[in-house]
């Protein structure tokens, strides 16, 4: 058999995706929202993207991201398509575009294929969406699954916690992460849970696992890029790692800009028409 080389491949699909977790390399993930972050993070070759429903709070200032809607979403992933050649794209089922009818869900989730150019979705919830999960991936829609802290359900959950220290729901989580690989998901979402149930789970799948402060032991790593690099100076999630704190940049930058027009230094001779 040959060797598996990732960063040789062409296009990242649902195929090879599952080939990383077999072959024991980790998958890179992370969110954008808008053209000019989607054609850095390809560029790098970052192996998935997502168009998040956060996009409602980091990107649009919303308190939570529950009032993302259909149509914000299909936008915003339409963009980001134009700037990706590799990555594959995942759209984001926002909230109640999928809860209440699964006839309705596979609806939506065709949306994202057919009017953004999205590759899959990804759903939130464990068993009680997998008949929803079913009825999209039966209409020949890629799943990603999505488990653990699901920010949709934040108001059942009594706020942003960690998930699975309690025996019943870990015993959720495993049996949610088995019925969505059962159900035909590609690969599932762990999203703050406690370390050891990250690898528990992971091990006890076959197909790739994306964490989100669920330890290092999953098959891949997601980030939302504004945090990763720095946006925002007061949040700060244990799970988050600050690459760079650009807010301090681009504050400096905007500094400067405000005292040369202030000043009259800008614009010069050389940035004038003559």
């Amino acid at each position: 058999m040959a060797e598996f080389e990732p960063d040789k491949i062409e296009k990242i699909n649902v195929r090879n995706i599952k080939k990383f977790k077999k072959a024991g390399i980790k998958i890179s993930v992370l969110t954008a929202y808008d053209y000019p972050t989607a054609l850095i993070v390809d560029k790098v070759g970052i192996e998935m993207v997502l168009v998040g429903d956060t996009l409602n709070t980091v990107f649009c200032g919303c308190e939570n991201n529950l009032s993302a809607t259909m149509d914000q979403m299909i936008y915003h992933t339409a963009i980001v398509k134009r700037g990706l050649k590799r990555a594959m794209l995942i759209g984001d089922m926002p909230f109640m575009s999928f809860q209440a009818d699964a006839n309705e869900a596979a609806r939506n989730a065709g949306r994202f294929l057919k009017e953004a150019g999205a590759d899959c979705v990804k759903v939130e919830g464990g068993i009680e969406m997998i008949p929803a999960i079913r009825k999209i991936i039966d209409a020949g829609i890629p799943v990603m699954g999505h488990i653990g802290l699901t920010p949709q359900s934040v108001h059942r959950f009594g706020g942003y916690v960690v998930r699975g220290r309690k025996p019943e729901v870990r015993q959720y989580l495993l049996e949610s992460a088995k019925s969505l690989e059962d159900a035909g998901c590609f690969s599932i979402v762990l999203e703050s849970i406690p370390s050891i149930l990250g690898k528990e789970i992971t091990q006890n799948v076959q197909i790739p696992t994306i964490g989100i402060g669920a330890g290092s032991d999953c098959d891949g790593q997601v980030l939302v890029i504004y945090d990763m690099l720095g946006f925002y100076k007061n949040f700060l999630p244990k799970y988050v790692r600050h690459y760079e704190n650009l807010a301090n940049v681009i504050e400096k930058a905007v500094r400067s800009f405000k005292s040369d027009v202030r000043n009259g230094e800008f614009p010069s001779e050389t940035e004038s028409y003559s």
